[in-house]
């Protein structure tokens, strides 16, 4: 069936996530984070996904943003920085992080052959807003769907509802992208075509579903539907 709506992966996949530690580690006085930043944004994000999973697995709900200030908190815990001035200003960049540098003509050209194009992100709703704002792309976006009017992290399949709620298309006709690998099986799972965005080179995961298909980075998308 033919592909009437591309639904994105914010955080990691159009959005890029170890922009705010690499950022701050380049300015003045910060010689101390720029020895670790690599390691500090890789924990940061690893338990901003764990700990939205296990919120989701127990119930726990809370915004994204306080799931991400958790993370960040233990990720530079476990770096050996005890700074609240240095904590502010990564959580500061992050409300304003960069899209990958295909991702603006990328969107364009799913707009301009027609598709509904939309992001379906854990993010909470000023956290995407910020986001979108910065990256200079809610142009070609004709959503921003946010789990927090479902109350529960992907992959429940609750979010992926979100998309046929708003849309009004089968599963069949939407292309899902992430560079998340659980996200790509959830979205499989679901039904989607589903595209797993590998930008690092990573072994797929072994889940109840695959993606359809592996690209390395977005530039490709626009040739698929």
């Amino acid at each position: 069936m033919t592909i009437t709506t591309c639904i994105f992966d914010a955080y990691g996949t159009l959005l890029d996530v170890d922009a705010a530690a690499r950022q701050v580690a380049k300015e003045p006085g910060q010689s101390q984070l720029a020895a670790v930043w690599g390691t500090l944004s890789a924990d940061w994000r690893a338990k901003q996904l764990e700990y939205s999973w296990l919120r989701a697995i127990g119930g726990r709900h809370i915004p994204f943003w306080q799931v991400t200030q958790d993370a960040l908190d233990w990720a530079m815990e476990n770096n050996g920085l005890f700074d609240n001035a240095l904590r502010a200003k990564l959580l500061s960049v992050y409300k304003e992080l960069p899209a990958y540098e295909e991702v603006p003509a990328m969107l364009k050209a799913l707009k301009d052959k027609g598709m509904n194009v939309a992001i379906l992100s854990n993010g909470s709703p000023d956290m995407l807003v910020a986001a979108v704002r910065s990256a200079g792309i809610g142009e070609y976006l004709d959503d921003v769907l946010s789990v927090e009017e479902v109350g529960i992290y992907k992959p429940h399949t609750h979010v992926y509802d979100m998309v046929w709620d708003r849309f009004d298309v089968p599963q069949t006709e939407v292309l899902f992208a992430s560079s998340n690998g659980w996200d790509a099986a959830g979205a499989a799972g679901y039904g989607f075509a589903t595209v797993w965005v590998n930008r690092d080179g990573r072994p797929q995961d072994r889940l109840w579903a695959a993606p359809h298909r592996t690209v390395k980075d977005l530039t490709a998308i626009p040739d698929l539907v």
